[in-house]
């Protein structure tokens, strides 16, 4: 998987050396300035919290990459080696990704991205998410099927827009040749590659589901079974699709024979998506969008996706001390918890395809509106009344990676299927499942995000960036479905307020609140929803917020999101890295 000259093989000793003489020599290794006291609203206090971590921050002078696993990272690392940017070591991570945690992500997705160019100074946002079948009308939908959208099969299906995406990065920002950013996922999907132990698990989850498609059992399982933790998986139709992918670009998955497959197939399962469908697909570069939030910006993409609920979290935490209620009280976590309530009471009534939709983006995003939202919220007990929730929101299955290079080119980038292997069908001998994101779609027809032909559904996946003085400092994210905004709240004030580092910020327990309203218009949970916390929340914490009327259950791990963040330290020349501890990722660096 290395190049053969052993330069990756010496960094990646070089790097473990690094990370070992880190935790060595401080095993709570803070920012910079931010040791053991940090400055919170122009007051030295000192940092607060579980001052504990999985593992050390990962130091480089050079570029920094973080994925949710080492051959992902590894190979992200060999393409900053060999001359890439940022960009191009993101996709070539990405692509890793797609063989060796195909339920997560794949070419069968889409994909978001948040840019930040060295060169001018600049960011930029892509939202490479597909639409819906244009020969697919709301009343032929409405008449095969019921309430919803199923999980399942080719219903669920919109046009993937991962490629064209990767596509679209590379021509605009990319610096190493295209082709040279598939060798090590063909690669792997060819030889083979050891099934890693998180993925095992998530595998093992989808065996029933796939065993109903006959083409998806022949790609993903193994005599009817999936592959167990360090078993060999190989997938070579896919090292062949990407082979194509390669040599001709996005218009192989488009416009050529990857094309005329899934029309085929489509066509054969009752499907309405069409090569005409492919062949019109287009992203569109967004400018994304922020919130001021004790001297950070925090930027997002604005809907179809839902970034912005994390901003409208951020505003509505911000007139609050959160430093003085102190790291998991159940002050915090009671306004944490509200406070996601009432965003996401905006995200089911707003947020939609902003071409089919009016989405009052100043509006949610204003501070004043945060102090009207705040009228809502009692210390004293929790809301029932705001609109909540859907639970296959928790359960979205995605990838989340960030890279930054020696010249601080930014990419903040995350991909997905959805739900476990998407739709749960893989489109003959193409190597891939293929997303079930239109299940998001509302089918409603008075709702903002009903469904409608060539219509970009709802979207959970949500990168992120953290500006000061107008330049980047950390670039992170947080997969899992619902989780995400929660995710990216809990990560920022972590990092913000509690004054921990940025692997710390991850590591620390989280809470999950299920039960706020959905984009599809399924009703609030009319108790109030359930809170899932892991076992490092204070049990006094959590007999307060039963107290208070919260439905609290405990839970570690699943549910909880998969985090990676690069800080960069532009005083000291050098990039901090923290990757995921409840995933099978790591951090590395160039030198």
């Amino acid at each position: 998987m290395i190049a053969s000259d052993g330069r990756c093989q010496l960094h990646l000793m070089t790097t473990i050396c690094m990370m070992v003489a880190s935790f060595l020599n401080s095993a709570i290794s803070q920012e910079p300035n931010r040791s053991r006291r940090m400055e919170v609203n122009g007051h030295d206090r000192p940092a607060s919290g579980p001052l504990h971590q999985s593992r050390s921050v990962v130091f480089s002078t050079g570029g920094m990459a973080c994925t949710s696993d080492v051959r992902a990272t590894m190979a992200a690392v060999e393409v900053l080696n060999a001359g890439g940017n940022a960009i191009d070591a993101a996709i070539a991570a990405n692509a890793v990704l797609g063989v060796v945690e195909p339920m997560s992500c794949g070419i069968g997705g889409d994909l978001f991205a948040i840019v930040w160019d060295a060169n001018t100074g600049t960011m930029h946002g892509l939202n490479a998410s597909g639409r819906s079948p244009k020969s697919l009308s709301f009343d032929e939908l409405k008449s095969r099927v019921q309430d919803q959208i199923p999980l399942q099969g080719p219903l669920s299906w919109s046009v993937p827009g991962c490629v064209s995406g990767w596509e679209d990065l590379h021509k605009r920002f990319g610096k190493l040749s295209w082709n040279r950013l598939y060798d090590a996922s063909i690669r792997l999907a060819e030889n083979g590659f050891p099934v890693a132990p998180v993925i095992a698990g998530y595998w093992r989850g989808a065996e029933r589901s796939m065993a109903e498609w006959p083409d998806s059992s022949a790609t993903f399982l193994i005599d009817g079974r999936s592959p167990r933790e360090g078993e060999i998986f190989r997938n070579p139709n896919l090292a062949n699709t990407y082979r194509a992918i390669a040599q001709q670009g996005a218009a192989a998955f488009y416009q050529g024979r990857i094309a005329d497959e899934l029309d085929q197939f489509s066509r054969s399962v009752g499907g309405f998506l069409t090569k005409e469908d492919l062949a019109s697909h287009r992203n569109e570069w967004v400018a994304p969008v922020s919130v001021h939030y004790r001297g950070y910006d925090v930027w997002e993409l604005p809907p179809n996706g839902q970034g912005i609920a994390a901003l409208q979290m951020l505003n509505l935490l911000e007139p609050f001390d959160i430093q003085s209620m102190g790291w998991g009280s159940p002050e915090y976590l009671h306004l944490l918890i509200e406070a996601k309530k009432l965003a996401f009471a905006d995200r089911a009534k707003f947020y939609a395809d902003m071409d089919f939709a009016d989405v009052p983006l100043d509006q949610l995003l204003s501070k004043e509106y945060a102090r009207q939202r705040l009228q809502l919220f009692d210390s004293t007990k929790v809301l029932t009344d705001v609109p909540a929730g859907d639970k296959k929101l928790a359960h979205g299955d995605t990838i989340y990676l960030c890279v930054v290079d020696q010249d601080r080119n930014c990419c903040s980038l995350i991909q997905s299927n959805y739900y476990g292997f998407g739709s749960q069908v893989v489109p003959g001998s193409l190597g891939f499942a293929i997303q079930n994101r239109g299940n998001l779609f509302a089918l409603d027809p008075h709702h903002a995000n009903r469904y409608e032909p060539g219509k970009r559904p709802f979207h959970t996946i949500i990168p992120a960036l953290v500006t000061k003085g107008g330049k980047p400092i950390f670039v992170l994210g947080v997969m899992g479905g619902d989780m995400q905004p929660q995710g990216h709240v809990q990560v920022l004030v972590n990092w913000i307020d509690f004054g921990m580092n940025i692997q710390m910020a991850g590591d620390a327990a989280r809470i999950r609140h299920d039960g706020s309203a959905t984009p599809t218009g399924l009703p609030m949970a009319a108790d109030g929803g359930m809170v899932f916390v892991e076992s490092g929340i204070p049990r006094a914490t959590v007999e307060r917020l039963q107290i208070l009327g919260h439905k609290v259950q405990r839970g570690d791990g699943s549910g909880m999101g998969g985090y990676q963040g690069i800080f960069i330290d532009w005083d000291r020349g050098i990039v901090h890295g923290a990757t995921e501890s409840r995933k099978d990722g790591v951090a590395l660096g160039t030198e």
